[in-house]
C-alpha cells in the first residue's frame, strides 16, 4: 500500500508483519533516502517483500524508528540490520528494558527468538533527520512506559505506533501500561496537532487527527460517560444512593 502526498516527493509503503497481530511496518522514502518504522518481521516470507523492494529501489535507510518495544514491533530489527548495515535504531530509553523481555512476552502467541540490538535514545522533543525530513519525537506513555510517536510537520504525518488507532487506543494491560497516562498522552500531546495530520498506526486503518477528535469514542472526553441523576454532598458522598 502506498500513501503519497500530492504536494511532496515523500512516498510511503506498508509491510504487514506478524500473522497474529498484523502489525504495520512503515517505509517512507524520498529518492533513495528512507526511514523505517517498527520492523516487526517474524519470518522469511514477511521479510522477503521488504528486502526485495529495498534492493530494487536502491534505498538507503537512514534510521529505524521504534515507537515502542513490544515484540511485534521489534522482532525484525536484527534482520533489518543484517540487510541494511550500520543504521541507528531510535527508541525511548524507558522501553529499552523490554527488548530482553520480548521472547517471554511472545510465548503465548507462538514465541520469538531472544532479541538484542543497540539503540539510540529517542527522548521527547528530539528531532531525528531521516529520508530528507525532520521527525519530532513525542513521548506518549500509557501503552508502554517509553511509547513515542514520530511527527513530521512538513508532511502533516504521524506514526502513532500503538498509542492511537482509528477509533481506538492502545491496550494498557501489558507491562508498563497505564490507561490514565495513555489518555492524557493522547489528549495533551496529539489532539492539538493540526487536524489534517495523517495518522499511520501500528495496526488497523489510517486516520487523521480531526477524525479522531470527532469520532474516537475513547476521547469523549476521557472515555467515560457522565452519570446522570446522582447528587453529592460536600464530602463527595452520594446522597440518593
Amino acid at each position: 500500500m502506498y500513501f503519497i502526498n500530492a504536494f511532496s516527493m515523500l512516498q510511503i509503503r506498508r509491510f504487514l508483519c506478524n500473522e497474529v497481530f498484523r502489525e504495520h511496518c512503515w517505509l517512507a522514502w524520498d529518492g533513495t533516502s528512507a526511514v523505517l518504522v517498527d520492523p516487526g518481521f517474524t519470518c522469511d516470507d514477511e521479510f522477503a517483500p521488504f528486502e526485495d523492494f529495498v534492493r530494487k529501489e536502491g534505498l538507503k535507510v537512514d534510521a529505524i524508528l521504534v515507537t515502542h518495544s513490544h515484540y511485534d514491533h521489534i522482532s525484525g530489527v536484527s534482520r533489518c540490520l543484517d540487510l541494511l548495515g550500520s543504521v541507528p535504531v531510535y527508541m525511548h530509553p524507558d522501553d529499552v528494558e523490554m527488548i530482553a523481555m520480548a521472547s517471554d512476552m511472545a510465548r503465548p502467541y507462538g514465541g520469538c527468538p531472544p532479541l538484542a540490538f543497540d539503540t539510540v535514545d529517542a527522548n521527547d522533543g528530539d528531532i531525528i533527520a531521516a529520508a530528507g525530513r525532520k521527525w519530532e519525537v513525542i513521548h506518549t506513555p500509557g501503552h508502554s512506559k517509553g511509547g513515542v510517536c514520530y511527527y513530521c510537520s512538513e508532511e502533516s504525518l504521524l506514526f502513532s505506533g500503538d498509542t492511537l488507532f482509528a477509533g481506538s487506543i492502545g491496550r494498557t494491560d501489558l507491562h508498563g501500561g497505564d490507561y490514565d497516562k495513555l489518555i492524557v498522552s493522547i489528549m495533551d500531546r496529539l489532539m492539538g496537532l493540526p487536524g489534517d495530520t495523517v495518522v499511520l498506526p501500528g495496526h488497523g486503518r489510517t486516520s487523521t487527527i480531526s477524525d479522531e477528535r470527532t469520532h474516537n469514542p475513547f476521547l469523549e472526553p476521557w472515555g467515560e460517560k457522565e452519570q446522570e441523576g446522582i447528587d453529592w454532598d460536600a464530602d463527595g458522598i452520594e446522597l440518593n444512593g
